[in-house]
């Protein structure tokens, strides 16, 4: 949800692409739903691990942002070009099991979550801002 995200609010000064350390071959049908009801792009977004973003002939990044909860305690690749990370966790709504109306919540949260997010992280005047302070706004944004 957050590369559908980003990818719109963040043209053209961003591209974003999103991955996981265990990808399950096929979007969630809930995300989907979310990122239509929000009028976003779902065309060509697909499961794919991070070792494809690690890889070398991946595009080069700026930033690397890990959203889920697991992610934190999990090791990471080494990214090309030294992106700054920041892990800004979420619930994992793909873990929540009950009613079809208990993930569909669970999935407008994480959705809420990470537009929330993505929109403060816009808003950083980055140009303007040294490293050092970029770093610790973003980490801020993943406490919010």
């Amino acid at each position: 949800m957050a590369e559908a995200i980003l990818n719109r609010k963040g043209q053209p000064v961003f591209a974003a692409y999103s991955a996981g350390s265990h990808p399950t071959g096929f979007i969630r049908p809930e995300a989907l739903r979310q990122l239509r009801l929000a009028h976003l792009a779902t065309e060509g977004l697909r499961s794919k691990s991070w070792e494809e973003s690690a890889a070398p002939s991946a595009p080069q990044m700026h930033f690397v942002f890990t959203v889920c909860d697991s992610a934190e305690k999990e090791t990471c690749p080494i990214w090309p070009g030294q992106p700054m990370t920041a892990h800004w966790g979420i619930p994992d709504p793909a873990a929540v099991t009950g009613s079809p109306e208990v993930v569909e919540h669970a999935y407008q949260d994480a959705f809420m979550i990470l537009d929330r997010r993505i929109g403060l992280f816009l808003c950083l005047p980055l140009a303007s801002l040294d490293a050092l302070v970029i770093k610790r706004e973003v980490d801020r944004i993943g406490q919010q």
